[in-house]
């Protein structure tokens, strides 16, 4: 009895460490995660500064989200988030699929640019939805790189976003508007699992039909026209100035 006790104490112990080992790899794993498909996936730059995780509770915040925007187009970024915070299923980090039981995005910041009859989320949109195409098939057909483990997401959420618009009449002026709240559940589960490509899929598709809803293009077509209507005004009052000072520089002169 007394051996049994010791070689079940034994097998606890390396299940510790085995759960140890691989939270505190958690970092490491996303970050390598982003840095592997995001580029691949998005094709745009994507990166992050750093990942701090809690070992007690598996959880993980991501620092400096950046997302890119396709070459096409003037603003640097698409997607600038300071924090993202994830809660792992510790245990499911060694199995198929990895379960993600909830991520949270604090305050984003979206820039939406429209450009010659596109804008950068439907070009990021449709990166993205080729990618995820492409993983279906087989790998002789496409020629593709099969992903790693597949992804569930239990509970996704966006909260306390803003829409920034970016066009080129608009000069050096910007007009923002909140976003909505976004909230998902469930990504992946359907499938038992979906890899990255699909998981990104889903989140940015439903990030487009937020940003292009009538509300945040209303908001934003309103704060356009108060700004060109608040720049008519100052230039108005600009040439008025200036005439009535070429006056008077007039009368000083004696003409």
């Amino acid at each position: 009895m007394k051996k049994k006790g010791l070689w079940i104490i034994g097998i606890v112990v390396v299940v510790v460490v085995a759960v140890f080992m691989l939270l505190s790899n958690i970092g490491g794993i996303i970050k390598t995660a982003v840095n592997t498909y995001g580029p691949d996936i998005t094709k745009t730059e994507v990166r992050l500064s750093d990942v701090d995780v809690s070992l007690l509770s598996a959880r993980a915040e991501i620092k400096g989200f950046y997302l890119g925007n396709p070459e096409t187009f003037a603003s640097p970024s698409a997607v600038e988030v300071a924090s993202v915070y994830l809660d792992v299923d510790g245990k499911s980090l060694t199995r198929d699929p990895i379960i993600i039981d909830r991520i949270e995005v604090v305050a984003p910041h979206i820039t939406y640019e429209r450009r010659e009859g596109t804008d950068n989320f439907k070009v990021i949109l449709n990166n993205i939805k080729g990618k995820a195409e492409a993983q279906k098939g087989p790998k002789e057909e496409t020629g593709e790189k099969k992903e790693g483990k597949k992804i569930i997401i239990r509970d996704f959420l966006i909260r306390d976003g803003e829409v920034t618009l970016a066009v080129s009449m608009l000069g050096e002026h910007e007009v923002t508007t909140p976003l909505p709240d976004i909230h998902l559940t469930n990504i992946g589960q359907k499938q038992g699992g979906a890899p990255p490509s699909e998981i990104a899929d889903a989140i940015v598709a439903a990030l487009y039909e937020k940003i292009t809803s009538p509300d945040i293009l209303n908001a934003l077509d309103d704060q356009v026209k108060a700004l060109k209507t608040s720049v008519k005004t100052a230039t108005d009052e600009v040439t008025k100035q200036a005439k009535d000072l070429g006056g008077k520089l007039k009368g000083l002169l004696g003409e």
